[in-house]
């Protein structure tokens, strides 16, 4: 059952876990008097009006296409559904943990410096959503289940 509605919603969480390293986790914060960008892949700083990869996040990088691809995994395990759900619990346990690595990866990386609303970007919303999308897959993967045990008692 491929074509079933839970693997577009893990598709979703895939990709908007992919879009990270698209997207700024936060912006325009001024350390030392430059503006920094903090993404996924790293720090980028103003360097003679250009932006500037000046800090790499390798582990934090490496660990965002793991976890990118690990809904993509769930998707193709769909005849043991009973291992989709408890799958999808632990992906929500994972991202949660990865939210934490990457809002202490930003936080180091801008220091003492307070932030305010604009300074966020969309990159920390995009991890909510994705805990979002497994939730819908592993409700749908639950109603999949309950729908096969009725029909088997059926017969």
């Amino acid at each position: 059952m491929l074509q079933r509605i839970q693997s577009i919603y893990l598709l979703l969480a895939s990709l908007t876990l992919f879009a990270l390293f698209l997207f700024p986790l936060v912006h325009n914060v001024y350390v030392n008097s430059k503006p920094i960008t903090v993404m996924v892949t790293g720090i980028f700083q103003d360097v003679n009006g250009q932006q500037a990869h000046t800090e790499f996040f390798i582990a934090l990088t490496a660990a965002t296409a793991v976890v990118g691809l690990l809904p993509l995994v769930i998707i193709f395990l769909y005849k043991n559904r009973k291992q989709q759900i408890a799958l999808c619990y632990a992906m929500m346990l994972v991202i949660i943990g990865y939210s934490y690595w990457v809002s202490q990866s930003a936080k180091n990386a801008i220091q003492d410096v307070n932030l305010t609303m604009s300074n966020y970007g969309i990159g920390i919303i995009l991890l909510s959503v994705s805990i979002v999308f497994v939730l819908l897959a592993q409700k749908a993967i639950q109603r999949d289940e309950k729908l096969v045990k009725s029909a088997d008692r059926l017969r």
